[in-house]
């Protein structure tokens, strides 16, 4: 009874233990490894799809996409342009998570869909400006990239709960759904705020 007693207090008082909620992030993330590695792994594969295989079609598509956030962006100062960048990631990242609920199939979809965007979009800078242009990713997307990849692992290993053994699955969809909002709020919102801050002021001045 003693030790019930004593889980519960714990229990309560971990709610304002930052400390804590950081340790039960690190750990949760070390379980989703296996997911952190194959969302790599996906996305350098479509990324190679992305620089080598470019149909018309798809190029009229991204081209529109690319021209839509432009449009949206155009006359932004730095605080605007952070703002925007900001909920963009979230929105797509936080959804990319939560919509894992459904065997993984989306956040899946989006690592792939992200990864040849990417090597398509990399493609013609480099064909454009040349490979230099590259590194202005580096800044803002040695934060965002992590960001993005523990998103799509986290919405990976919540789907897998449909898998956890009889009688155990509605146990392990709080489990995981806790843990994964953990991770999100301690250490996937901050990597965004930075990147989102650095990609914010960089486009501002580089404009």
């Amino acid at each position: 009874m003693k030790n019930k007693k004593r889980g519960k207090i714990i229990r309560k008082a971990s709610i304002w233990n930052c400390k804590e909620h950081y340790s039960l992030s690190w750990k949760y993330i070390k379980e989703c490894k296996n997911q952190i590695y194959f969302i790599i792994a996906l996305i350098l594969g479509s990324a190679l799809v992305g620089l080598i295989y470019q149909p018309p079609e798809i190029y009229d598509l991204i081209q529109k996409f690319l021209q839509d956030i432009l449009r949206q962006t155009q006359g932004l100062n730095w605080w605007e342009m952070i703002i925007f960048i900001l909920n963009n990631n979230l929105q797509s990242s936080f959804f990319s998570m939560i919509l894992g609920v459904f065997f993984g199939i989306f956040p899946i979809l989006a690592g792939f869909s992200n990864g040849y965007v990417l090597g398509f979009v990399a493609e013609k800078a480099v064909a454009i400006e040349g490979p230099l242009t590259l590194w202005r990713l580096l800044p803002h997307g040695i934060f965002e990239f992590p960001a993005i990849i523990l998103s799509l692992a986290l919405g990976t290993r919540f789907g897998m709960f449909w898998f956890a053994g009889k009688g155990k699955k509605k146990k392990e969809f709080f489990r995981r759904l806790e843990s994964s909002l953990r991770v999100f709020l301690f250490v996937v919102i901050p990597l965004l705020v930075i990147a989102a801050i650095i990609e914010g002021i960089l486009v501002v001045i580089l404009s």
